[in-house]
């Protein structure tokens, strides 16, 4: 694990600190692209898991980002906080009377890791995996943002062709969406990088298509060349993502954030799914689509 950073921080950008915790955030998002290496990956945790600061640690927030505590007091005082206990009072007063089961299932987890003679029967573990994937969803239902929510609907709506792309563990994801969006009768495809032709998928996008990206940390490389595609032929994008920091962001005519809970770094997909799911009834409903159209099956009558 590093244990300092190297380079020189800039001056403070601004002589008092944020007044609350959306401020904050806006600020880290404005100032990302002047920090130093290890303060992005602060930055980035601190967009991300926004509701899991006013009971993280600072050993936690610094053992996720691989770098040394110290490095968390130094960000917080970036921000013009005396330290980083200053800084997590803003988060405590933003979510003490929320509904936060994420910060209950955090606790358990924690916990179960430190009482070491406290054996997790299969239950247990099956109980914390489901705990994890309610808060992500509750996580998005919460913070939707209803303005960027209709944007992508309109970019889905108004495209020629649409190309879906997700590696790893959002090709389910991608694969899922074109499922739906299949039901439509706009021109679906699905960039699936079989034999390593990411390229190849992408030459027919033109200027009018829409590409949807999804990707979530640490971002594959292979999504952000073919949004490099998109952008060159002028193509639409429509990003998935979990933070308005990832390199794909910079890239997007429209962003829908998603952030899933986690079971012992496992990752749920349960979130995501349900926002494409969300995305496709919302173009079903602006298409005017019939419920006996999507479940048709043509050609395999008995």
């Amino acid at each position: 694990m590093p244990s300092t950073d190297q380079h020189p921080l800039p001056e403070n950008s601004a002589d008092t600190p944020p007044a609350n915790a959306e401020g904050l955030l806006k600020l880290i998002t404005a100032e990302y692209e002047n920090l130093p290496r290890q303060l992005k990956r602060i930055a980035t945790y601190m967009s991300q898991q926004s509701d899991r600061i006013m009971v993280d640690r600072i050993s936690d927030i610094a053992r996720e980002c691989e770098v040394h505590p110290s490095a968390i007091v130094r960000f917080s005082q970036r921000f013009g906080f005396s330290g980083f206990s200053e800084m997590q009072a803003l988060f405590r007063e933003a979510y003490t009377h929320k509904t936060t089961p994420v910060q209950n299932y955090q606790q358990r987890i924690r916990s179960m890791i430190a009482n070491k003679s406290q054996k997790a029967s299969g239950g247990d573990l099956a109980r914390d995996c489901v705990n994890a994937t309610l808060s992500g969803l509750e996580r998005l239902g919460a913070e939707l943002d209803d303005e960027a929510f209709d944007k992508a609907v309109d970019l889905v709506v108004n495209a020629d062709n649409i190309y879906v792309v997700g590696v790893r563990r959002s090709f389910a994801v991608a694969d899922y969406l074109v499922y739906n969006l299949q039901h439509t009768d706009k021109r679906i495809h699905l960039i699936s990088g079989l034999g390593g032709s990411y390229r190849e998928q992408m030459r027919s996008v033109r200027a009018n298509d829409l590409v949807i990206a999804i990707s979530f940390t640490p971002y594959g490389k292979e999504t952000q060349h073919c949004l490099r595609i998109a952008q060159h032929n002028q193509a639409k994008t429509l990003i998935i993502t979990d933070s308005n920091l990832s390199p794909l962001a910079k890239r997007a005519n429209a962003i829908l954030l998603v952030n899933e809970g986690s079971s012992f770094a496992f990752r749920s997909l349960s979130a995501t799914l349900c926002l494409c799911q969300a995305l496709f009834i919302a173009v079903a409903y602006r298409l005017e689509l019939k419920v006996d159209q999507i479940h048709e099956q043509v050609g395999f009558e008995d």
